[in-house]
């Protein structure tokens, strides 16, 4: 059984970066179906590439 610490512990923050990301993907998808393909691929890579890992991998400072 997995210890709690081994666990992702995503707080509220990371719920938020991730929701952004999700819209941000939509808004890419969309511009796409729109045949703008110039400024579509550099916002789903940047999704992808920067944002969801940034979103999972982000730990907020504990508080004093």
């Amino acid at each position: 059984m997995a210890k709690k610490n081994d666990r992702l512990q995503l707080g509220k923050l990371n719920f938020i970066i991730l929701g952004v990301a999700a819209l941000l993907l939509i808004l890419g998808y969309v511009i796409m179906a729109a045949n703008e393909i110039t400024i579509s691929p550099l916002i789903i890579v940047a999704v992808y590439v920067v944002l969801i890992p940034f979103a999972l991998l982000f730990k907020s400072k504990p508080k004093a």
